[in-house]
């Protein structure tokens, strides 16, 4: 069904830009090869199967209709993301089944995933999935998604009054984010004056330097951890912002919000989806039991109140 679902996928995306005559002739030749793959899976099980179930119908028409709308980047984003999950589900299932018909059976698969699909996807454009970038912008939205979410849930177990948690979880959020901003900001101009020191100590000994340069840049990675972090800050206080009386506004948003950016990385990066998901709603449970209780004690403790 995966290999259905991406031929699908490929011959749909080839009618998306008729007029770009490399990406039509790379979608061609990823057609032959998902071809291939799947006309061996059906003779392998003996199945024939020439129809997507309705999931996998709804995700096709889904990343169909993002391509349309955000362009070439947006395909190439898509292809890059298939083959990463391609590879991990194709080596995960082959260190199951070494030295079993299956295992054998894959040799033939992980070649054309390893060599003959890369090489495709990457002649067709730059590598786009960063994993630094990747990393840098879960980062900053989970940190900002549920640290806020807990202050607004602390806040309203302690004080109860909207105005006065919308003040407190805002100032926090700023805060937050120029810490964050600055946080990556200081550790990777640490790494980058590291970097620099030993290669001009190997210079000096006449010695070659195999240090690669950093792909990140310290300001660039600030902006994209503190920006991250804003925007995540931005789930659980807008609720408050537009009259929320109560932290389940804010909870909702953000479970909301956790699923999805879980679901958008998890596609991504190859990630397990539903792992991804449950880590996170859990560390959003915990976070807003534990800040709703803390506010709740200090209430009834030191009388905090407004």
């Amino acid at each position: 069904m995966d290999e259905l679902f991406d031929l699908s996928l490929y011959k749909s995306l080839r009618e998306v830009f008729p007029r770009d005559a490399e990406m039509r002739r790379t979608l061609d030749e990823l057609i032959a090869v998902e071809a291939h793959h799947l006309a061996f899976w059906q003779k392998f099980f003996n199945l024939k199967l020439d129809r997507l179930d309705p999931g996998r119908r709804l995700k096709l028409w889904f990343i169909t209709w993002l391509c349309r709308l955000f362009g070439a980047t947006a395909v190439h984003l898509v292809l890059e993301a298939i083959e990463v999950y391609g590879v991990r589900k194709y080596l995960s299932l082959w260190r199951s089944y070494q030295g079993q018909p299956l295992g054998a059976a894959l040799q033939n698969i992980l070649q054309d995933e390893f060599k003959h699909e890369d090489a495709l996807v990457t002649r067709l454009t730059e590598r786009k999935i960063n994993a630094e970038k990747i990393r840098n912008i879960f980062l900053g939205l989970n940190d900002g998604l549920v640290e806020i979410l807990g202050a607004v849930s602390g806040f309203f177990g302690a004080f109860g009054d909207a105005v006065t948690v919308l003040m407190a979880a805002a100032t926090t959020a700023v805060a937050g984010a120029i810490s964050m901003g600055a946080g990556a900001f200081g550790a990777l101009n640490s790494e980058q004056e590291v970097r620099r020191t030993e290669s001009g100590k190997r210079l000096f000994l006449g010695e070659t330097s195999e240090q690669a340069e950093m792909a990140e840049q310290p300001f660039q990675s600030a902006l994209f951890v503190g920006g991250a972090y804003f925007l995540g800050a931005l789930v659980p206080v807008l609720p408050v912002a537009f009259g929320a009386q109560s932290a389940w506004p804010s909870i909702v948003a953000a479970g909301v919000m956790s699923v999805s950016v879980s679901t958008v990385l998890a596609f991504l990066s190859g990630m397990n989806l539903r792992k991804r998901i449950a880590l996170n709603l859990i560390i959003v449970i915990v976070a807003v039991s534990a800040t709703y209780g803390i506010g709740l004690v200090a209430k009834r403790l030191w009388g905090v109140s407004v």
